[in-house]
C-alpha cells in the first residue's frame, strides 16, 4: 500500500492542477494579509473560500483522478495485491498531495507575516485543520461516486450536485424548516442536522474558535450554548471524522465486489 500512496502522492503534485491548486491558496493568502494587515481578519475572510473551495476541489479533483487512473489500477488489480490496499494506497495518496497543497498555500504567506509569534496562532491551526478533514471528506466522497458510477459524465455532475447540495441547498432547506416550525423548540433537531452536513459542521468549528457571536448564527450559538466551545469543538472534530469514515469505508467495500 505504501507504493501504491507514494506513487499516486507524487503522481499528482507534478500535476498542473495541483500547482494551480497551490499558487491559489497561496496569492489570495498573500492579498488578504496584505491588504486587511490584520491576521485575525485574514483568517475570517479565508474561512469562506476554504469552505467553498476545498469541498469543490476535492471532489472534482478526486472524481477525474479516480477516472483517469482506471488503466492503472486494472494493471494493479491484475496483480496479488489485496484490493483495499490498492484503493486505500490512491486515496491516501491522493487527499495528502491535496492537503500538502493547501498547507504550504496558506501557511507559507501566515508563517512570513509572523503568525507563529502571534496570538493567533490557534485560530490558524483550526482553519487549518478543517481544511485538511474537509479535503479528507471530500475526496472520500469522490472515490464513492467514482466506484459507484461507471458513466464519467453521470460521476461527475453527481459530484457536482452533492457539493452544490452541502454548500448551498442544504442552508437553504435548514432556513425553510425554521421558519415553518419556528414556534416549536428546535434546538436538539437543529444540532442533529448539522451534524449531516461536514461544511456547516467546519463553519462551526471555526467560528467557535474565533468565538465571533455575529457570525455564529442560531446553530453555532447553540453549540456553544448548550455544548460550551470545547465540547462543541470535539463534536464537530468527531462529526468530521465520521464523514470521512463512513465513505472510505462504503467504497473499499464496493471495490471489493465491483467487476473491474
Amino acid at each position: 500500500m505504501l507504493k501504491i500512496l507514494k506513487y499516486s502522492f507524487f503522481d499528482v503534485l507534478r500535476s498542473r492542477w495541483s500547482i494551480i491548486y497551490f499558487m491559489f491558496f497561496l496569492l489570495i493568502t498573500t492579498g488578504l494579509l496584505w491588504f486587511s494587515g490584520n491576521v485575525a481578519k485574514s483568517i475570517i475572510s479565508l474561512m469562506n473560500v476554504v469552505l467553498a473551495i476545498i469541498p469543490l476541489m476535492s471532489i472534482l479533483f478526486g472524481t477525474m483522478y479516480f477516472y483517469n487512473s482506471r488503466e492503472f489500477v486494472e494493471i494493479l488489480l491484475s496483480q496479488p495485491i489485496d484490493r483495499k490496499r490498492i484503493f486505500l494506497g490512491q486515496f491516501l495518496g491522493l487527499s495528502l498531495s491535496l492537503i500538502l497543497s493547501f498547507s504550504l498555500g496558506m501557511g507559507i504567506p501566515f508563517l512570513i507575516y509572523g503568525v507563529a509569534v502571534s496570538a493567533e496562532i490557534f485560530d490558524f491551526l483550526v482553519l487549518l485543520l478543517t481544511g485538511n478533514l474537509l479535503s479528507l471528506v471530500f475526496t472520500a466522497l469522490a472515490f464513492l461516486i467514482s466506484i459507484s458510477n461507471q458513466n464519467k459524465i453521470k460521476g461527475f455532475a453527481l459530484s457536482i450536485l452533492i457539493w452544490l447540495f452541502l454548500a448551498v441547498v442544504y442552508d437553504s432547506i435548514y432556513l425553510v424548516i425554521m421558519a415553518f416550525f419556528n414556534d416549536y423548540p428546535l434546538e436538539t433537531p437543529t444540532l442533529l442536522i448539522t451534524l449531516f452536513n461536514p461544511i456547516d459542521l467546519s463553519r462551526i468549528l471555526i467560528l467557535m474558535k474565533l468565538d465571533i457571536s455575529a457570525l455564529m448564527g442560531f446553530t453555532g450559538a447553540l453549540f456553544k450554548t448548550f455544548l460550551g466551545s470545547g465540547t462543541g469543538s470535539l463534536l464537530s472534530i468527531t462529526a468530521l471524522v465520521i464523514w470521512i469514515g463512513l465513505p472510505v469505508y462504503a467504497f473499499l467495500k464496493l471495490a471489493i465486489k465491483k467487476d473491474f
